[in-house]
């Protein structure tokens, strides 16, 4: 199957905008809580939709009395927060253009986002990163940031009284300014090689494609559901979900810090969570290990073995009764923990950013968890293919969403059209010129589409490897396979233009004790002196062999090293959706990599 295209299941009117989202809301009878938000004291308090409408209506005030025009930008750059989404709104509410910024930034990055987009104003969430805009915006000799409001404390109070003087029905009118085919937001992506380029996203990207996956996934997202939200709200991912949620009704929850999560998803209790891989991958790695240290590692790993098992019978249609005794067993003293450490209400996960991979998708299925994994861009408001309940096929990402096509070109590259691709790139005529092939926008990942619209990612285009003998090498299929292993934190596949695939690997610090201890190592053992131990080293290379089963000699990894340091965002190795900057990985361990190539042939 070359091309698959499904029509839109909801219409919305072409002078509509996101805005419209919450004002249904707050004309229903019910007026659904769309936010949750901790009190002082810790508990979670429902801010209904009257309730969130009249503040978004009270600071859009203060922006349009602060000077803010219609078709203005105006910065945000803070960490996942309630406050996020109110003052995205109240941008939207003011007919001006948000421009998210990711909070670890560093001044340059903020200096370039808030020149090339012509920013006006910017919201932060403190004192440290109001620093960093002024700091950015003075180093980069920008004029045009007129004010920097911060989100901390009572900092959006001055902005509240501000604008008492404006009428309602001036609100109104600029309220009503931008129509579906106008720009809501423009999301520069965080890329893993050069400059950020700015994605113009539409009113009708939001709108058109929120409404739509409402409608195709109403088991999911519907009024009175919950989800907490932990992804940076700066990543198209969750900025969507977040839209999504406003414009079927249902509450979401924040949780800037990662570790604050487990508590969090315990005491809020979500019906459906989001997350990319790794997230996933770090929850099955932790249940193994608390149960290799508390002496049940058999139990787990006979428990997934049941989980996935019982998951690829069910997704074939017939369970064998044998396996529903086994299944029920595991369930009641194992797979019911998990779930209950995720909040015990979590019936949906929503999977995102890369591709998930059959052993997970099938373990968290066989659980009582099924992850719906999407597939998208920045470039395409996020999702452009989900699974769904009613339509999933563990091992894809699904088929498109209604008003979404996809078309595999003929050198395997995924192209799409349809309400979820972007305006353009902002004032980058050319490289929107280059992004698009006879209306289909070029998405860069190759894959492969079946007689029912199921779309399967298996690589990055301008990550495919190409031996000197001029094998093509797909990277992930490798690298996932290592880091499937709580051991391993990173994996990067090296080869281009090389006569044979070598591999940089990183360890897991939060594992490694629990490993050392395991093998009669101490624990005292730094991550360096792992790296070089021969009972690590014969782990990842049992890993690597595993890898290397599953592709041909030219694609087997034929050498490997351990490297002493994480690749992360703080690195300046992962981006902050966590995907890996390959480029800058290779730059950096230049010196590592050509001492692979120049060691005796292996």
């Amino acid at each position: 199957m070359r091309e698959y295209s499904v029509p839109v299941m909801v219409d919305t009117p072409r002078d509509s905008n996101i805005t419209e989202l919450v004002v249904k809301q707050a004309a229903k009878p019910s007026n659904p809580a769309l936010f949750s938000k901790k009190d002082s004291a810790g508990e979670w308090q429902n801010i209904r939709a009257t309730e969130f409408l009249a503040d978004v209506q009270l600071l859009a005030k203060g922006l349009m009395a602060s000077g803010v025009q219609a078709g203005d930008r105006v910065a945000i750059m803070a960490r996942t927060r309630y406050e996020w989404s109110l003052v995205d709104f109240a941008i939207w509410f003011a007919g001006a253009i948000s421009v998210p910024v990711y909070e670890t930034s560093s001044p340059s990055q903020v200096g370039w986002i808030l020149e090339d987009s012509g920013a006006v104003a910017a919201f932060v969430e403190s004192a440290r990163h109001e620093n960093v805009v002024r700091q950015a915006a003075a180093a980069a000799n920008i004029p045009g940031v007129q004010h920097v409001w911060q989100l901390d404390n009572d900092g959006l109070d001055p902005l509240r009284g501000a604008g008492t003087n404006i009428e309602d029905q001036a609100l109104e009118d600029r309220r009503l300014t931008a129509g579906l085919d106008d720009v809501a937001t423009i999301i520069y992506t965080s890329g893993t090689t050069g400059k950020p380029k700015g994605c113009e996203l539409t009113h009708g990207n939001f709108v058109e494609l929120s409404v739509n996956a409402g409608a195709a996934l109403p088991e999911v997202a519907h009024e009175g559901a919950q989800t907490i939200m932990f992804l940076p709200l700066a990543h198209v991912f969750a900025r969507f979900i977040s839209v999504l949620c406003v414009a079927v009704g249902a509450t979401v929850a924040h949780t800037p810090d990662v570790k604050n999560l487990l508590p969090d998803l315990q005491s809020y209790k979500p019906s459906f969570i989001l997350a990319v891989p790794r997230v996933f991958e770090k929850v099955y790695n932790n249940s193994m290990l608390k149960a290799e240290d508390g002496g049940k590692g058999k139990i787990f790993h006979a428990g997934a073995k049941v989980a996935i098992e019982w998951s690829k019978a069910d997704q074939a249609g017939k369970v064998p009764l044998m396996l529903k005794v086994k299944h029920a067993v595991f369930d009641r003293i194992l797979f019911s923990k998990i779930r209950e450490a995720m909040g015990g209400r979590v019936e949906h996960a929503v999977s995102g950013g890369a591709p998930l991979g059959d052993r997970l998708g099938h373990f968290f299925h066989g659980i009582g968890l099924m992850v719906l994994e999407g597939y998208g861009l920045t470039e395409t408001t996020a999702p452009i293919t989900v699974s769904t309940p009613k339509k999933i096929k563990i091992g894809t990402v699904g088929a498109p969403l209604p008003g979404n096509a996809v078309k595999i070109a003929d050198d395997g590259e995924i192209l799409t059209k349809g309400v979820c691709v972007m305006r353009g790139y902002y004032k980058r005529d050319d490289l929107t010129e280059e992004a698009f092939a006879d209306g289909w926008f070029r998405t860069g990942d190759i894959g492969e589409l079946d007689a029912e619209g199921f779309l399967k990612i298996t690589g990055r285009k301008k990550e495919i490897i190409v031996t000197a003998g001029g094998k093509n090498v797909i990277p992930a299929q490798l690298e996932d396979t290592i880091r499937s292993n709580a051991l391993v934190s990173q994996c990067v596949v090296v080869g281009d233009h090389r006569a044979f695939i070598s591999a940089l690997i990183t360890l897991d610090e939060e594992a490694l004790p629990g490993w050392l201890e395991r093998h009669q190592l101490p624990k005292s053992t730094t991550v360096a002196q792992a790296a070089e131990h021969p009972l690590v080293t014969a782990e990842v290379q049992q890993l690597v062999d595993q890898a290397n089963a599953n592709v041909s000699q030219a694609e087997a990894i034929k050498a490997f090293r351990i490297v002493a340091t994480d690749f992360t965002e703080t690195s300046g190795h992962l981006t902050p959706s966590l995907k890996i900057k390959r480029a800058q990985v290779l730059k950096d361990y230049s010196s590592v990599v050509e001492g692979i190539y120049s060691a005796p042939r292996p």
